[in-house]
């Protein structure tokens, strides 16, 4: 078997950024870590149907600031903004601090979101789709939406198969060992009858470190030249 290592946490620090931005002493951060999981816990199964991305948490004093990336934000602002502050009341019960909520739009690049293409595909699976269909449109509408390259795997009882299995398909490049590699990554999980099938979605956007072009330093270029010259006399 393979070592299998998540394609972001592979890349933290070089192209990709932590989903919680806190600092920390030895005291507190068990703590804050203990609330950090609580709120995605509970965001996970209050905005099941939100088509949300990525929760981003950021601490400061007294205070603590969560963004919500989602590709239908009115379902969760609500009409009149009533949902939101619903929501910013049941997580200051949940972390027992002052919460700040805000929603960032990202319908737009919904199609090269793996987060979002993989709680799609799952959503599908769920509402009896196909599965080969389902991965094949959505590698499909990813193509299309310009990504250089896209691979997905469903994993479980698929069509109810008696033995577990893995199925997957892949178009263009995904070059998961270069870390200058911009690979999104996404999973979800679909609850079937026939038990839990897991989707994972890997996509390729491109490098995000260019190639540094080395000059030769002014003074060897003087030398190289002073010696050619030498040779030509």
């Amino acid at each position: 078997m393979g070592q299998k290592v998540n394609p972001i946490g592979y890349r933290l620090g070089v192209n990709k950024n932590w989903d919680s931005r806190w600092y920390a002493n030895k005291k507190d951060f068990a703590d804050n870590l203990n609330k950090d999981l609580k709120i995605r816990e509970y965001l996970s199964k209050r905005l099941k149907d939100g088509a949300v991305s990525s929760i981003i948490i950021e601490r400061k004093k007294n205070r603590c600031e969560i963004t919500i990336n989602t590709a239908k934000p009115g379902v969760i602002i609500g009409r009149g903004g009533e949902d939101i502050d619903r929501l910013r009341k049941e997580l200051k019960k949940v972390v027992n601090e002052d919460v700040y909520v805000s929603i960032v739009d990202v319908s737009k690049t919904q199609d090269t979101n793996a987060q979002l293409i993989a709680s799609n595909i799952a959503m599908q699976i769920e509402n009896r789709a196909p599965f080969r269909s389902a991965q094949k449109r959505a590698i499909r509408n990813a193509m299309k939406a310009g990504v250089k390259g896209i691979k997905t795997k469903v994993s479980g009882r698929l069509g109810g198969a008696e033995m577990a299995r893995s199925e997957g398909y892949t178009e263009g490049t995904v070059p998961l060992h270069t870390i200058r590699a911009d690979i999104d990554y996404g999973t979800a999980t679909a609850q079937t009858t026939y038990g839990k099938i897991g989707v994972k979605v890997w996509i390729y956007k491109g490098e995000i470190l260019g190639k540094k072009k080395i000059e030769e330093p002014k003074e060897s270029k003087k030398e190289s030249d002073s010696h050619v010259d030498a040779k030509k006399d």
